[in-house]
């Protein structure tokens, strides 16, 4: 069983969360919290391995949650469930560890997905919410986000980064860029896939990675999507 602890300072979204996710043999939602100082606690203590967790919550929210729950031993996998649009920290969320996002009008089959996705150690960016990810990043590093400064200094160091790696390894982090799983991209690139979860292994190393929504965010830096 796949334990999920649910995070949303809305008890709506909680149990309509609650009611999805428990119709599935495989997950088990232990737990639910209405705010990030409330789910860190809970999940210290209850060692879920998947956590669902809202951006925007009072007292503490989850792009402090997800920071505080990485900094800890064996930390739970953590899937940004977010409206996106309204939230200007879901990619800070995401570079500072959280495993995946989804967006709140995701299908419920593609959220179940995405869990067990980031469960099984692959993380998870469905397809709608990666168009929007590469929308923002862009929209950053162009300065029409108000973020001029910061988007040069993330493009001149994704840049350099990138410089170090095989031409097969650009072409990897790419596709893992565009939120190719390891099948799809041995798929297209020809392939097997322990040779592309080598490279993506390697991809980790070169680029100060920790899992591929960062090397997603670092490809998008270096404009190269």
């Amino acid at each position: 069983m796949i334990r999920v602890l649910l995070v949303d300072d809305d008890p709506l979204v909680r149990s309509a969360l609650g009611l999805m996710l428990g119709g599935q043999p495989d997950l088990d939602v232990i737990a639910e919290a209405s705010n990030g100082q409330e789910a860190v606690a809970t999940a210290r203590r209850e060692r879920p391995d998947v956590v669902l967790m809202d951006i925007r919550m009072p007292i503490l929210n989850g792009l402090e949650a997800t920071q505080q729950l990485h900094s800890a031993p064996d930390p739970p996998r953590v899937i940004v469930l977010t409206t996106f649009d309204a939230d200007e920290y879901v990619v800070g969320a995401l570079a500072a560890g959280a495993d995946g996002f989804v967006l709140k009008d995701t299908p419920p089959a593609e959220i179940v997905a995405a869990i067990r996705k980031v469960s099984g150690g692959e993380p998870m960016l469905s397809p709608s919410a990666t168009a929007t990810l590469i929308r923002q990043l862009r929209s950053v590093k162009d300065g029409t986000n108000g973020g001029d400064n910061g988007g040069a200094n993330r493009a001149a160091v994704a840049k350099d980064r990138i410089s170090g790696l095989t031409a097969r390894e650009l072409e990897v982090a790419v596709a893992v860029g565009r939120g190719l799983s390891n099948a799809d991209i041995a798929g297209e690139l020809y392939l097997s896939v322990p040779t592309v979860k080598a490279h993506v292994s390697r991809l980790f190393d070169k680029l100060g990675a920790t899992n591929r929504v960062q090397i997603a965010i670092c490809v998008h830096d270096a404009g190269l999507l």
